[in-house]
């Protein structure tokens, strides 16, 4: 394991290495409904937020099919708890680059959300030569809620339309703490702030 960024407490990253695998654990199977035909599963609460950009909540094994659809490059992980062991081998087995940024999942209303780590994070989610990218954290919707809205704000979206699209996917579960953190977000740091990755040459 390699660290980058703003050192441990920050991001890790993960160095993948091809392993050799016999074809039966690369070509994960999907499922099959009565007809025949392929069933696949997304995660939790996924939704296309820009092109090559997805969010969702934590994928398990009955998601790998759908995930590999997507040809993704990298993956965002905002929690503090190590990624398991099977979803590190379906990363390793299709190239898939991990960047883990671990916040807390607090539930408390005066708890602060670490402003440097999401703003990490929003440069890996930046930077086109890490997409397509899947941003997740357990269910989907508060920190993951947060580091989109952050970056509807530097797509220059009002905040009426970053909260309506934050409690979308929150529902009775959101947090005024979440959207006060996402109206003080200063964005004037970011250079270059994009409007849209869907014009991005691939």
């Amino acid at each position: 394991m390699k660290l980058e960024g703003g050192g441990a407490d920050m991001c890790r990253t993960i160095e993948v290495v091809e392993p050799q695998l016999s074809p039966a654990r690369t070509n994960l199977s999907p499922e099959y409904s009565d007809d025949g035909e392929d069933l696949y599963i997304p995660p939790l609460n996924f939704a296309m937020v820009d092109n090559g950009i997805f969010r969702s909540g934590f994928p398990d094994t009955a998601n790998f099919s759908f995930l590999q659809t997507l040809g993704l490059r990298s993956i965002v992980y905002l929690c503090p708890e190590p990624y398991p062991e099977p979803n590190m081998e379906f990363l390793k087995a299709n190239g898939i680059h991990l960047f883990q940024f671990g916040i807390e999942g607090c539930k408390e209303p005066f708890v602060n959300i670490p402003e440097d780590t999401i703003r990490e994070a929003l440069k890996v989610v930046l930077d086109v030569r890490n997409h397509p990218l899947l941003i997740h954290c357990k269910r989907g919707k508060h920190r993951t809620g947060c580091l989109v809205g952050c970056l509807r704000k530097l797509q220059r979206w009002c905040l009426t339309s970053v909260f309506d699209e934050y409690q979308r996917f929150a529902a009775a579960k959101a947090r005024v703490s979440d959207q006060r953190f996402m109206e003080l977000f200063d964005i004037s740091t970011f250079k270059h702030p994009p409007m849209s990755f869907s014009c991005s040459k691939r």
